[in-house]
C-alpha cells in the first residue's frame, strides 16, 4: 500500500512540475504581449486635414492649424471658412472633408440629418453678439433700437447663416424692426461693409469685433443674451484622413484648443 503510494507520488510530481511551468510561461508570454502593446506607439499623423468651418472662427482656427502641424510634422490642415449653410450644402453635395465645424446646431443638422458625419457632432464653444460700428462710435449707438434712426447704414448677415439668425431672434426679443441696406451671406461679408465704412453699422458676433483689431469698434446689447449661438464639430463620414481628423477635433477641445478660442472671444461650451 505505501510503495503504491510512493509509485503515485513519484508519477505525479513530475506532471506537476510541467503544469506550473506551463502556467509560468503562458503567464510570462501574456505579460510579454501585453507590454509589447503598451509600448507599442501610436500611428504617427501624416497628409491633409481639410476643415470646412464657419466663417467666425477664421482667425482661431487658423491659430490651431499651425500649431497642430507643428505637434505633428508631416501634416497640412487645409481650411475653407465660409457661411455655415454654403459649407453644409458643399458636404451634402459631396466635397471631400474631414471635419466640419458649424456656427450653430441648426446648419450641423442638414449634415446629421443627411448621415454624412461619423458619430454625434459635439459642441466646443460659443458666441454671442455685439454692434459693429466705425471707430469712435461717431453715430453713438448704444442700443438695438438706435439702429433704426433714419439715414444710418445698418448691414446684417443672411438670414439663412447663423448669425443672420441670430441677429433676427435678437432684433425679435427688442421688438425692433430693421431694413438693411443689405443682407451678407457670411459675418466676415457684414463686417467689412463696416470696416470699409460702407456701412455705419452691422450685427455680428462678438469674437469677429475683437478680430478687427480696432477697425470698428463693438458696442454690446442686452438682447445678444436671447441670440446665444452654440458651434458644432463633428468627423465627416468617409473622412479621407480620418485619424488626423480626430487628432485635429482632439485639439480643439483640449484645454490648449479652448484657451486659443477663450483669447479670441468665444464663450465656454
Amino acid at each position: 500500500m505505501t510503495r503504491s503510494v510512493r509509485r503515485t507520488r513519484r508519477t505525479l510530481k513530475p506532471a506537476g512540475v510541467a503544469a506550473v511551468a506551463l502556467m509560468a510561461l503562458s503567464a510570462c508570454s501574456s505579460s510579454d504581449s501585453s507590454t509589447d502593446r503598451a509600448d507599442k506607439p501610436a500611428p504617427k499623423l501624416s497628409g491633409t486635414v481639410t476643415v470646412l468651418a464657419a466663417a467666425s472662427l477664421k482667425e482661431s482656427f487658423t491659430a490651431l492649424g499651425g500649431e497642430f502641424e507643428k505637434q505633428h510634422p508631416g501634416t497640412e490642415v487645409s481650411f475653407s471658412f465660409g457661411g455655415s449653410d454654403s459649407l453644409a450644402a458643399n458636404i451634402t453635395g459631396g466635397a471631400p472633408a474631414d471635419v466640419f465645424a458649424a456656427a450653430s446646431p441648426k446648419t450641423m443638422a442638414i449634415v446629421t440629418d443627411r448621415k454624412e458625419t461619423a458619430g454625434t457632432p459635439a459642441t466646443f464653444v460659443r458666441n454671442r453678439l455685439e454692434i459693429a460700428t466705425v471707430p469712435g462710435n461717431p453715430h453713438k449707438l448704444s442700443s438695438l433700437k438706435d439702429l433704426t434712426r433714419s439715414g444710418l447704414k445698418v448691414v446684417l448677415c443672411d438670414r439663412t447663416v447663423p448669425c443672420g439668425a441670430a441677429a433676427q431672434k435678437a432684433l425679435t426679443a427688442g421688438k425692433v424692426k430693421l431694413t438693411p441696406v443689405s443682407y451678407e451671406q457670411d459675418v466676415k461679408g457684414a463686417l467689412t461693409k463696416v470696416e470699409l465704412k460702407e456701412a455705419d453699422a452691422a450685427v455680428v458676433y462678438k469674437t469677429d469685433v475683437k478680430a478687427a483689431h480696432g477697425k470698428v469698434a463693438g458696442v454690446e446689447f442686452p438682447e445678444s443674451a436671447d441670440a446665444v449661438n452654440d458651434y458644432p464639430i463633428a468627423l465627416l463620414k468617409d473622412a479621407p484622413n480620418a485619424e488626423a481628423a480626430k487628432a485635429f477635433i482632439a485639439l480643439v477641445r483640449s484645454a490648449e484648443g479652448q484657451r486659443v478660442l477663450s483669447g479670441a472671444g468665444f464663450l465656454k461650451p
